[in-house]
């Protein structure tokens, strides 16, 4: 990556981009409901150290995984990536952009559900 933008060969993941909505209700209060940003989004994910994996799967957690984008994403902290191929649902921790924007980093957060494999 470094000296041009990222490459869409090394883009091997593809996800929807999920960001939390709020509506008023009739009432007075509000829901939050999550909704499809944009059309799909392709991405590289670092994989997390073995022994995060083994931490976060002995305490039923998640573990911190970094997301590389094109600059040009619609992709905020907040938001969900849920993953086409195998359903990965990651949480938008932060996003930075670098003062030359080749790509858009996402530091995300694995959720995984009680007895989920990473």
């Amino acid at each position: 990556m470094i000296g041009g933008e990222v490459g869409l060969n090394e883009l091997n993941r593809r996800f929807k981009v999920m960001r939390p909505t709020t509506t008023g209700d009739d009432v007075g209060g509000s829901s939050v409901t999550e909704v499809q940003v944009g059309g799909i989004v392709r991405a590289k994910v670092s994989q997390p150290a073995g022994v995060e994996q083994l931490e976060a799967m002995q305490a039923g957690t998640s573990f911190a995984v970094i997301v590389h984008l094109r600059p040009t994403a619609d992709v905020r902290r907040g938001d969900h990536l849920v993953a086409l191929d195998d359903g990965d649902d990651l949480r938008v921790k932060s996003t930075v952009l670098p003062s030359e924007p080749v790509y858009l980093r996402a530091d995300c957060e694995q959720i995984q559900s009680e007895g989920g494999q990473p």
